[in-house]
């Protein structure tokens, strides 16, 4: 939901300066359900039935790994706005590009950051969810840290759904990991975060992905506990973004409709698509699959 919100608002400031090639853009949003199959029953339907010229999505990496095949099936490109798993894009799909960072990005990001913890980070531990998303990003994070000296713990997995992490969170306990990494959505982070704190983990908690676990602003975890996260856009400081005048639209028009406030750190994937996607095909000077693929390789734009 808040990835789609960001491209509405893409699309209405584009709409409001004229469009792309003289013409207003529509946005055509399908809902995936969070399910490969009706990822996969999507596609087939914005690309034979809407005649869509270009995708955004899939959001999670495992409906975007499922869709790529249909990719090529219909000679349609697809913009990757969210989904972090690296053979996404090594994979050698022509018709896939991305926007987002890779799961070995964000690691080897984080890892130039190790100085500013205290007391510093030892050894860490991971409870991820059992998806691409989960499984490349404690690969990824445990290959970058490992590579700055970190001993590397005991894994944990939980399936999309689980919402009693009791016996992963006592395995991670027994550990002597100082610092616990979680990679999963953002309910189930919260939900993870906050029976971390019924267990009494008493650890340092990290969580990768880039988005913030909304719930915590209207209600923070109890005193004396603490949380870190990896975000790839934080709404608090518009003026601090490398672009700030670009990043001020974006949350000036989010807040005009009145829309939770956290869903800002998710919802600039759909916003930055937009302006990526738009500019594709004003550069092809048509709305034509092939064309907006080639143009894509061309895209120089502030994000």
């Amino acid at each position: 939901m808040y990835v789609a919100n960001g491209a509405k608002i893409a699309t209405e400031v584009l709409n409001r300066a004229g469009g792309v090639l003289g013409r207003p853009i529509q946005l055509i949003l399908e809902d995936n359900k969070s399910n490969p199959r009706e990822a996969v029953a999507s596609v087939e339907k914005l690309v034979l039935s809407d005649k869509v010229p270009v995708l955004i999505g899939a959001w999670s990496s495992t409906f975007t790994l499922a869709i790529m095949p249909k990719l090529v099936e219909y000679k349609v490109p697809l913009l990757v706005e969210t989904s972090s798993a690296a053979r996404i894009t090594t994979s050698g799909n022509p018709w896939v590009f991305r926007i987002s960072p890779t799961s070995e990005m964000e690691a080897l990001a984080f890892a130039e950051q190790l100085s500013k913890f205290n007391p510093p980070i030892r050894k860490i531990g991971f409870l991820s969810v059992n998806n691409d998303f989960g499984r490349g990003a404690a690969e990824k994070f445990g290959q970058a840290l490992a590579a700055k000296g970190i001993a590397i713990g005991r894994g944990e997995t939980m399936t999309p759904d689980a919402t009693d992490l009791a016996a992963q969170l006592t395995a991670l306990k027994q550990t002597d990991s100082d610092t616990i990494f979680v990679t999963t959505g953002v309910e189930q982070t919260t939900l993870a975060l906050r029976q971390a704190v019924e267990q009494r983990l008493g650890k340092r908690i990290v969580t990768t992905g880039g988005a913030f676990p909304d719930q915590l602003i209207a209600n923070p975890l109890p005193a004396g506990n603490e949380s870190f996260h990896i975000l790839f856009y934080a709404p608090w400081f518009p003026e601090k973004a490398p672009h700030p005048e670009l990043a001020a639209t974006y949350t000036e028009e989010w807040n005009k409709k009145g829309w939770e406030f956290a869903g800002l750190t998710e919802g600039f994937r759909g916003y930055d698509a937009m302006l990526t996607v738009v500019e594709a095909i004003r550069i092809a000077g048509k709305a034509e699959p092939e064309a907006i693929r080639d143009a894509l390789w061309k895209v120089r734009i502030p994000a």
